[in-house]
């Protein structure tokens, strides 16, 4: 039999509506290859005990003739900031260490509604923050490429899962890239929905107006798939848009059809297009040779420039530490999560030491740097100028979409990097974001998706494509394109290349 952790989900998903094989055959491959390898590459934090019975179920309404969803059947890994009423949901923090939620996370909800059979919680950065995933209280995550590089961040566990072939597909969530660079060092493609396309609700805050779930997977219509049944309009969330979505899977198979990139205007950001300095050599060659490709299918390659981007990552690293401030302020030792009692002390010393234990050094760092920039007399110096940032940012992107239907860059300014190559450097890291960063600002969507390797190591570079607000399913038309593109002049798809693991 073909190895089934090999295939795609829309594959799998195929083959499950066929009767050719069950869902427990599925998932039971994907629970064993977790088992082989996830000692060496800790994608996951918890793996369900339910997944077979779950799985049991989808097989047994499907011979009876139930109407089930394209993907019903189909593992998926979850990453750990979303909750979940049956697993423990921690965000990578020992503050929620154990915790197990009363209710779902609406995407979770819609995952299981459409059947599909969560594998388990995928490790990440402690609260979404940071860019390699070292910042997990439990231990980081390994690149399945290279197992002493970073999977990238903070949704690393979710991007090394499907990079393993410990899932066919998973769920991240990206506040300033944690979708795209995982997805970018670990040869995956991943995707930031248009801000309130997607539900945050259940979805453990880190900066309210950043956040954004998404799809990972190893193929753009595979993250298109996830899409359709995670996106739409919850009511529960206040910032959720009331649109009604095409589907974004038919927007993929459109791209697939060859002639999807003729005309298409596609703008390369003067400000990332991999010139600058921090920017590996290799990265740009791969960036140029897409263009290549690109313009070569009937696309036009326009220059385009988004000047206020210089200051995104000034702005990002005030506005997201003021919200997360105010996020984690609900960790506070009396309604849930970690407790340290302190013999005759107030409640203020019981919050004062859960929180002391229970925050890693860069939650703590941003949590100061977040109720500095809050406080009297600052306020309007730091917070407010970073809010006046964002609207230039915003007004750049306007401009650039009147001359351009999608703008790209690499995803990443560089591969993978070694473990603890940059965590004595915050601002390093903080670095590692630079393209990704516009995108969250403005609330536009980004996929990140991979266009081959690097020269000098070996490892995995990633395109970033960005479309207008509202407009994700040019975003899958455009992105299916490019990777036909790429596939044929890889002679077939990356994670072919990867270096076998266990």
């Amino acid at each position: 039999m073909t190895d089934l952790t090999r295939l795609s989900a829309a594959d799998l998903a195929t083959r499950l509506a066929a009767g050719e094989v069950s869902s427990v055959e599925v998932t039971q491959a994907h629970l064993d290859r977790i088992a082989a390898v996830d000692g060496d590459v800790h994608a996951f934090l918890h793996v369900s005990a339910d997944a077979l019975e779950t799985a049991a179920a989808v097989d047994t309404d499907r011979a009876a003739g139930a109407p089930l969803g394209e993907l019903a059947g189909v593992p998926i890994a979850i990453k750990d900031v979303l909750c979940t009423l049956d697993m423990p949901s921690t965000s990578g923090s020992r503050i929620l260490e154990g915790w197990v939620p009363p209710y779902d996370a609406t995407v979770v909800a819609r995952l299981r509604a459409a059947r599909l059979v969560p594998l388990g919680k995928t490790n990440m950065d402690e609260f979404a923050m940071g860019s390699s995933t070292e910042h997990s209280a439990f231990g980081p995550t390994r690149n399945p490429w290279a197992l002493d590089r970073i999977p990238g961040g903070s949704g690393g566990g979710s991007a090394a899962a499907v990079s393993a072939f410990e899932a066919p597909i998973a769920l991240g969530s990206d506040t300033g890239g944690s979708i795209r660079q995982p997805a970018a060092v670990t040869g995956s493609v991943g995707v930031k929905p248009t801000y309130g396309g997607v539900s945050r609700y259940g979805a453990i805050a880190l900066a309210s107006s950043l956040d954004q779930v998404g799809p990972v997977s190893r193929s753009v219509l595979d993250a298109a798939l996830v899409h359709d049944v995670i996106g739409g309009h919850d009511p529960r969330d206040a910032t959720s848009i009331p649109d009604a979505w095409p589907s974004m899977a038919a927007a993929a198979r459109a791209g697939q059809s060859g002639e999807a990139l003729a005309g298409v205007r596609v703008g390369v950001v003067k400000e990332l297009d991999g010139d600058g300095e921090g920017f590996q050599a290799g990265v740009r060659q791969r960036f140029t040779e897409t263009l290549d490709l690109m313009a070569a299918a009937g696309a036009e390659i326009v220059e385009v420039s988004a000047p206020n981007f210089e200051y995104a990552i000034a702005a990002y690293y005030l506005i997201l530490p003021a919200e997360a401030s105010s996020n984690l302020a609900k960790f506070d030792s009396v309604r849930f999560g970690l407790r340290r009692e302190v013999a005759g002390g107030t409640v203020e010393d019981v919050m004062a030491a859960t929180r002391e234990a229970g925050f890693g050094p860069e939650v703590k760092r941003r949590i100061i740097l977040g109720t500095y920039a809050l406080s009297a007399g600052y306020y309007d110096a730091y917070y407010g100028s970073a809010q006046k940032v964002r609207t230039l940012i915003q007004r750049d992107f306007a401009s650039c979409f009147e001359q351009a239907d999608v703008l790209v860059s690499p995803s990443a300014p560089t591969t993978a990097f070694r473990f603890g190559e940059k965590l004595a450097d915050p601002l390093a890291m903080y670095l590692n974001d630079v393209t990704t960063i516009p995108a969250n600002l403005a609330g536009v969507p980004g996929m990140g998706l991979p266009m081959g390797l690097a020269p000098e190591d070996g490892l995995p570079v990633g395109l970033q494509i960005m479309a207008p607000a509202r407009e994700d399913a040019r975003l899958y038309t455009v992105g299916a394109a490019v990777e036909q593109l790429l596939e044929a002049n890889w002679g077939g798809p990356l994670w072919t290349q990867a270096p076998a693991l266990g």
